[in-house]
């Protein structure tokens, strides 16, 4: 069995065997995996993988920079490889492709010259160059890669079971006991352990918590080192101040984002930059308030409402210095974070089941904490960390737009009351199978 199965090797199949393929840019935050996954799709649906890391080897920029023509290229990759490179049966990897801007620009001659050749690029802050970097318009393709969601966290701690089960719930009927608590005390590890692969990996491997929070510091040390490395000393300073502020952000009652909450007398217009290369960099999510609920949602975003949602559930529990035990065990101090804690996780799965970034919607004084357009729906979601059945907001949402369903996330099991879907937390990933 493969350690981490990632869900997103089906997406990549899909990319490899569709006639309109082009070269692909494959985007995601620093350390959720991208490399290893491109390798391991390499290995299992190629005859040959092609490496190449920009980060490594100088000799690569020459070439790049010497030609455009993609057939010089590939002669001169293939003296690199070792080997020939063989239309549909190699697959080239660029790796860390944004240390090389002419590397980037060649996707579009790769695509108009030599599309047989697949080719699939990665790079930690591949976001940030790629909002500097202009492409032709249909000569690539783009795939997001999110943190491991927790069926994928499931599968790595050999709760297959588990997985199998949710699968199998079509319809809206009460989860038995057995199924139930098992889930529920997994979600609380996921809660702690969140999705990067690597504390994933420590945690299926040792069960050790003290070498999880050392590895989330580590990449908390990476994301601050980026800050700096790839901004002006004025510049990193910004995103590091927004960036260390984005717990006490959620804390708030109103979650909404305020720049003055950053530093005293702080302005948009100082800031705005920053906050962009947070959400380039996939560090976070910008979730935007509705002026009003219709299709399309996109069209109705208000850019100057919003709040900050970070891109891992158990980053953000380190970020916070949350004791793994006041997690597990739901300490009376947690209690007013947890909500929040609660939606940042909602989030999270979300992107990754829809592949987009929901909204959320404030009305006569009631907010509902997510918004999603799916199919000809759009459907409300409540968000509640414990097992409370207050559904104000969703009933005057209901009641004021004449809406057929609401979902309610919470611990509650799976049941319909009226116009209101409870599905439990960890049957986020499933919420297709209800609507």
């Amino acid at each position: 069995m493969i350690f981490l199965k990632r869900f997103i090797l089906k997406e990549l199949i899909k990319w490899k065997e569709s006639k309109y393929r082009k070269p692909l840019i494959l985007k995601g935050a620093r350390q959720i995996g991208k490399t290893y996954i491109l390798k391991q799709f390499g290995e299992e649906n190629y005859e040959g993988v092609a490496y190449f890391n920009f980060d490594h080897d100088e000799d690569l920029y020459n070439l790049f920079s010497n030609t455009k023509d993609p057939k010089r290229i590939l002669e001169q990759l293939s003296f690199i490889y070792g080997k020939a490179i063989i239309p549909g049966k190699t697959l080239i990897i660029f790796d860390e492709i944004q240390e090389c801007p002419n590397a980037l620009n060649s996707l579009k001659y790769f695509q108009e010259e030599a599309n047989e050749y697949h080719i699939a690029c990665a790079g930690s802050l591949l976001g940030i160059r790629l909002s500097h970097t202009s492409f032709p318009v249909g000569k690539v393709d783009f795939l997001n890669m999110y943190s491991m969601t927790f069926t994928e966290f499931l599968i790595a701690d050999n709760c297959e079971n588990l997985v199998e089960y949710m699968k199998s719930i079509e319809k809206v009927e009460e989860i038995p006991d057995i199924f139930f608590n098992q889930l529920e005390e997994k979600l609380k590890a996921y809660f702690i352990i969140g999705g990067m692969p690597e504390a994933v990996k420590i945690w299926t491997e040792e069960k050790n918590i003290e070498l999880v929070n050392s590895f989330q510091e580590n990449i908390l040390k990476a994301y601050e080192s980026d800050f700096s490395k790839h901004t002006s000393n004025n510049e990193a300073n910004k995103i590091s101040l927004i960036w260390n502020n984005i717990p006490s952000q959620l804390a708030k009652e109103n979650k909404k984002f305020l720049y003055q909450t950053i530093k005293e007398g702080a302005r948009a217009r100082e800031y705005e930059s920053a906050l962009n290369w947070l959400n380039d960099a996939n560090l976070i999510y910008k979730v935007y308030n509705l002026t009003k609920t219709d299709f399309p949602l996109k069209a109705y975003n208000d850019l100057k409402a919003f709040k900050i949602f970070i891109n891992d559930i158990g980053l953000l529990r380190r970020m916070s210095n949350l004791d793994s035990r006041i997690v597990a065990e739901g300490d009376r101090l947690f209690e007013e974070f947890k909500g929040a804690f609660t939606e940042n996780f909602v989030l999270n799965m979300l992107c990754s089941t829809f592949n987009m970034v929901p909204n959320y919607y404030t009305f006569d004084r009631h907010e509902i904490d997510f918004i999603i357009q799916f199919k000809n729906k759009i459907i409300p979601i409540e968000v509640k960390s414990n097992k409370t059945t207050n559904n104000i907001s969703l009933t005057r949402y209901n009641e004021k737009n004449n809406n057929e369903l609401s979902i309610r996330f919470s611990m509650n099991n799976l049941a319909r009351d009226g116009k209101i879907l409870n599905i439990p937390l960890f049957l986020i990933e499933f919420i297709n199978n209800f609507i």
